[in-house]
């Protein structure tokens, strides 16, 4: 697996603190990795970007932003109210290709979700993966409603050929609830994949050195950790009704 894509069921999902992990994990386990970030928007030149942000939290790796564009939009149409240049899925896969001769392991972060628009022939993510090759990693949300935005991006991937590795909860709860807990064994039935780990609510605010040393506890063994989803499922699992207050049976 040199090329692994990191997509997200939406915006504010954990993307990047995943990204970060899961190059954190791999760099532990002597691998050496590049992070490339299809397209920053939202930020002037002078701001750290998201390929910052994982190079801070996961150390030593090689950080590459194709394009930046200043307002927080979808990248095609920020490109273009810019009046700069798109970038386009075979750029970014041409990037991916050349970071992979000198690297293990490359990670390929969108912006946003699967199907967001990179340039004006409506260009995304899914056809920079296709042109790679490479399986996707999904980064989902914990609570309610995360069920009907991950069986979309897995139904849409199958649709187009693409492998899906599987599902990261971007950021699970300090006090999980009812839907969250559910999701834990619901999230992999819907998606048609394993539930390959959960980074714990604020993973991004630690100190470098201790998200480090903590990373791989979050990911499953297929992304370099130790997480185990089974024992993890059967601790979040949800109370059973209590049929002497609901009158069930």
């Amino acid at each position: 697996m040199p090329v692994l894509v990191i997509t997200g069921t939406g915006t504010e999902v954990g993307k990047t603190i995943t990204t970060a992990a899961v190059a954190a994990a791999a760099l532990a386990s002597g691998r050496t990795v590049a992070v490339l970030k299809a397209a920053q928007t939202g930020l002037r030149p002078d701001e750290r970007g998201d390929a910052d942000e994982v190079a801070r939290l996961a150390g030593f790796v090689t950080a590459t932003e194709l394009a930046r564009y200043p307002e927080p939009l979808a990248p095609g149409t920020a490109a273009r109210r810019a009046g700069l240049a798109p970038v386009r899925p075979h750029e970014i896969a041409d990037a991916a290709q050349k970071l992979a001769t000198e690297h293990d392991l490359v990670l390929v972060e969108g912006a946003g979700g699967l199907l967001v628009r990179f340039d004006e022939e409506g260009g995304t993510l899914a056809d920079t993966a296709k042109l790679l090759g490479a399986p996707v990693l999904v980064v989902a949300s914990a609570g309610l409603g995360t069920l009907n935005t991950t069986e979309l991006t897995a139904r849409e991937l199958r649709s187009q050929g693409l492998e899906l590795l599987g599902v990261v909860i971007g950021s699970w709860p300090n006090t999980p609830d009812l839907a969250s807990r559910c999701n834990v064994a619901d999230l992999p039935e819907v998606a048609g994949a394993p539930l390959l780990g959960a980074l714990p609510e604020g993973a991004g605010a630690l100190e470098p050195a201790d998200f480090r040393a903590a990373a791989a506890s979050w990911l499953a063994p297929r992304l370099d950790g130790t997480w185990d989803a089974e024992g993890f499922g059967e601790r979040e699992a949800p109370a059973a009704w209590d049929s002497r207050s609901t009158g069930a049976v």
